[in-house]
């Protein structure tokens, strides 16, 4: 075992091969027969346990291993992003359909907005784990385009509410439906893309949420053009034309996502060649952290979840870290607040923040692939969020531009590093498939209690400033920092006592992303 001067480790020759569940580092070592010894591949590249790929016997892997990603990044990674971005219009419409008159035809109460948005979080949490492990046992590339044709059909229906009651309803079912979408759309990712690959590409996806805050109210803006039109207020059409979007983007979806790497069927059957499919296969073997390996088996999956002390971290981490950006629903309405303009100024304002939004996670997602590092980066991101937030708590509404002016510290900051936290959570809790897909449903779903809870911060008698959602957004993103803060130091203690196991025993060492 050496050590490389920038602190990472470089792996030794295999003799012995690793067995390990990846939530502990009591080791089991199983004999490897000499003959099979592999090359030693350094960490840069990217692969501690090079034997998976070295049995294909590929001449050229890494041009293949070239091959497949570029393939991946223009039919996996782009399909996905649209899905999601479309998933995040149909969420999150009604911010955008409360400046029309939505409450205003519905005869909706000071606190029924609040209640709409918490219960499409209810009916997206509870939803979400049986969904995650649904998708291991079934087609991603069918499951998934299907469930955005059932969202569609009801965001659309959206338009007919006659009340707040049947309006709760919808959002409720609403939330169930499109709950199989992020979790499955991350987990498929991690089959196909490894560790070091995983960050900027979870950023992307991430992206269409942040580009669908932008795109949102520019879209309303002219949507609501159509007010009085067939009869219909523009916040009905709003609701059936951005599900109508969601509907085609879904059809497509059909045709273009593929399903796991060992799968014969998916798109990969028709975008990829043979040498390349098996390769995506040995690879994510070839990337598992130290030993991970495990039972196969849905309800194992999940207990190994729940004895891994990593999981909760995560869920905290991402709990608070939900919490510190509930602005999220309430963006246009706060914009409303500063008195610039129309109902259509305030929705073009929204975009800007989003599309630096945008810009910041890639560029960080990017960083942080390129050094293999998590936590800092997330902090980075909740600190440039707190200064947004102090900077509109300490000013008053008539402070319009410096209040503007912060939201593109608190808005960037915060999704940027929300990018990061799903993808390091995921890739960590990886010993069997089951348990990543699992593991990502769990912190998901713990996270969104952030969803239920933030929208109670902003009450209306506190319009325009909401003083006070800032304030509790402020403590939220302070608690999510030392979670960050907890868990990268947790991790590197459990990957001293891993590198103290390989060292002793002269086995492959393969660290967790700090």
């Amino acid at each position: 075992m050496t050590t490389r001067p920038n602190g990472g480790e470089s792996p030794t020759r295999l003799d012995d091969k690793i067995v390990a569940d990846d939530n502990s580092t009591d080791l089991k070592l199983e004999s490897v027969n000499s003959a099979n010894k592999v090359s030693e591949v350094k960490s840069s590249e990217g692969y501690y346990n090079f034997e998976p790929i070295a049995a294909l016997n590929l001449p050229d892997w890494r041009v293949t291993e070239r091959a497949l990603v570029r393939k991946l990044d223009f039919t996996l990674l782009p399909t996905l992003w649209v899905l999601y971005l479309n998933n995040y219009l149909d969420r999150t419409n009604i911010a955008q359909a409360r400046l029309n008159t939505i409450e205003e035809d519905l005869n909706m109460g000071p606190e029924d907005y609040n209640i709409a948005v918490s219960v499409l979080t209810v009916g997206y949490m509870l939803a979400q784990l049986p969904s995650n492990m649904l998708l291991t046992r079934v087609r991603p590339g069918i499951y998934l385009p299907a469930t955005v044709m059932i969202w569609s059909a009801v965001s659309a229906s959206t338009a007919a509410a006659s009340s707040p009651e049947t309006l709760f309803v919808i959002r409720f079912f609403l939330g169930i439906t499109e709950a199989p979408l992020f979790p499955g759309a991350v987990y498929l990712m991690t089959c196909w893309y490894t560790r070091k690959e995983l960050a900027l590409r979870t950023a992307i996806l991430y992206s269409g949420l942040v580009l669908a805050q932008a795109l949102s109210g520019v879209l309303a803006a002219g949507i609501f053009q159509m007010d009085g039109v067939s009869g219909l207020a523009g916040w009905q059409w709003l609701f059936i034309l951005e599900a109508l979007m969601s509907v085609v983007c879904g059809v497509a979806a059909f045709w273009t996502l593929p399903d796991y790497p060992h799968s014969k069927t998916g798109s990969q059957t028709w975008s990829m060649n043979e040498d390349m499919r098996r390769l995506a296969e040995a690879r994510m073997e070839a990337d598992r952290v130290t030993g991970a390996s495990g039972t196969a088996g849905i309800w194992h999956g999940v207990k190994l979840c729940l004895v891994d002390p990593k999981l909760y971290l995560f869920t905290l981490l991402n709990l608070t870290m939900t919490a510190s950006y509930g602005f999220n629903f309430f963006f246009p309405t706060l914009l409303r607040g500063f008195n610039i303009g129309s109902n259509t100024v305030s929705l073009l304002l929204t975009a800007p923040p989003y599309v630096t939004g945008a810009i910041v996670s890639f560029v960080l997602a990017w960083n942080s692939d390129r050094i293999k590092e998590r936590g800092w980066h997330i902090s980075g991101g909740l600190l440039a969020a707190a200064i947004g937030f102090i900077i509109t708590v300490a000013t008053d509404g008539s402070a319009t531009i410096p209040r503007y002016v912060a939201s593109f510290l608190y808005a960037p900051g915060s999704f940027a590093a929300n990018a990061l936290v799903y993808s390091w959570a995921v890739s960590t809790l990886s010993a069997t498939p089951e348990k990543r897909a699992a593991g990502g449903a769990i912190v998901n779903i713990i996270g969104h209690v952030g969803n239920i809870i933030s929208p109670y911060f902003f009450r209306d008698e506190e319009r325009p400033t909401y003083r006070l959602a800032f304030i509790l957004m402020l403590v939220f993103g302070g608690l999510a920092f030392g979670f960050a803060f907890s868990t990268k130091m947790f991790l590197k203690r459990t990957n001293k006592k891993l590198r103290e196991v390989a060292s002793a025993t002269g086995t492959v060492y393969s660290p967790y992303t700090t």
